[in-house]
């Protein structure tokens, strides 16, 4: 990096960047856990890109093979096969669902191809359209995405949405049921909800959807962008529940840190799109695959989706004894590393705050939910730290009102 500051690198982002996020803190070097700022100082991050970087910052592997095809072929476009490419659709189809893959550059990209997908395949099977998503879920920032959102917030302003969707209570199999009509294609849902209060499905639901979509002939679809790759214990989210859908998303760690999105889908669904009836310039790209390659071969040679489950639990069991020391705090939410503390008040900014002054950064899941996704690698060190650092945090917001 240059010589500017952090306030220079701050200045020109409120110049030149559109206001669409609230940023916080000048970050220019990243290794493992830790994020680095101009000065030196340094953050544990608890955020990994917000569920991207899941092997931590900077790995070796990853940056070996980052460097590796760059030096060979940046970008050929989906006109012409290339290896990189290949092998990871191979890799996908092996540890997903035995079909065929789309490659894109986001979880909003593979959400948009997924609807297409159903939307298609409705089409052809009885002119079925809709998609039932659920309530308080987040699939993405596009308007098809937007509209499978089922979050008026970041959907207002935004009208009037693509129609086609209807919204179930997350949890609920007979308010899904319900949703359910005979224009219905798909029903679409998160085995653990991030973005909206990182809560978790039950089996009985993830089950009983599954089942419900066998009945009805209609797409069983689950997001795996944030609770995918790993995060929850068990490479996809949908294996912890113990059923396959029709077609699954994935985004964030696919990439190891580079955009690359994909939709998976099983052999039934894997013919349905064509020569010309979707597509994405850079959806594929060589070095995106090859990044993603050698994290699959670290997930497998380390056991990382074992490891998340584990220290999911270690960092679990120390939020459950916050939850009990203070009267301030409802619960912890989630699976694996994938949690979530809930506040019983909306002061999530307030303890995000403390928080990162303290050096650990985390994300917000609403206004009463802290979100933490460290690397899936984390060391016991480092979870222990970042408790001790939570419990300073939460001394100082709530020590003198105990």
């Amino acid at each position: 990096m240059s010589n500017e500051t952090a306030e220079d690198v701050a200045a020109l982002c409120a110049d030149y960047q559109m206001d669409t996020y609230v940023r916080t803190a000048t970050i220019v070097r990243g290794r493992g856990s830790r994020v680095f700022g101009p000065k030196g100082n340094q953050y544990l991050d608890f955020t990994s890109g917000i569920s991207v970087v899941a092997l931590g910052h900077a790995h070796p592997a990853v940056v070996d093979a980052i460097k590796a095809q760059a030096e060979t072929l940046i970008h050929s476009s989906n006109l012409f096969y290339n290896e990189p490419v290949a092998k990871l659709a191979a890799k996908l189809s092996k540890c997903g669902l035995g079909g065929k893959c789309f490659l894109c550059n986001s979880g909003a990209e593979a959400n948009e191809a997924a609807i297409k997908l159903a939307r298609l395949w409705g089409s052809r099977n009885g002119g079925k359209y809709e998609i039932v998503a659920m309530r308080n879920s987040f699939h993405g920032r596009t308007l098809a995405t937007l509209a499978a959102t089922g979050q008026s917030k970041v959907q207002k302003g935004f009208e009037p949405l693509p129609a086609g969707f209807a919204f179930a209570e997350f949890n609920n199999l007979e308010s899904v049921r319900a949703a359910v009509t005979d224009k219905t294609a798909a029903v679409i849902l998160e085995c653990v909800q991030g973005e909206g209060g990182v809560v978790p499905a039950t089996p009985e639901f993830v089950q009983g959807v599954r089942a419900l979509c066998d009945e009805k002939g209609i797409m069983m679809i689950c997001d795996e962008i944030q609770c995918g790759m790993g995060r929850t214990g068990t490479l996809w989210a949908f294996e912890g529940y113990g059923v396959k859908p029709d077609a699954f998303t994935a985004a964030k760690a696919l990439g190891g840190g580079l955009p690359l999105g994909a939709l998976v889908a099983s052999p039934a669904f894997s013919d349905v799109f064509t020569p010309g009836s979707h597509g994405s310039t850079f959806g594929g790209n060589p070095v995106a695959c090859a990044a993603s390659l050698a994290v699959f071969k670290v997930f497998e040679e380390e056991k990382i989706p074992a490891n998340a489950a584990k220290q999911g639990e270690l960092f679990r069991r120390g939020l459950e004894g916050l939850v009990e020391k203070y009267d301030q705090l409802l619960e912890v939410r989630g699976k694996g590393l994938l949690l979530g503390l809930a506040l019983r008040e909306p002061r999530a900014g307030d303890l995000l705050d403390e928080l990162r002054a303290g050096g650990l950064l985390a994300c917000k899941a609403g206004d009463s939910v802290v979100r933490f996704l460290p690397p899936l690698n984390v060391s016991d060190a480092d979870l222990e730290e970042g408790l001790e650092m939570i419990a300073d945090a939460l001394d100082i917001l709530f020590g003198e009102e105990e």
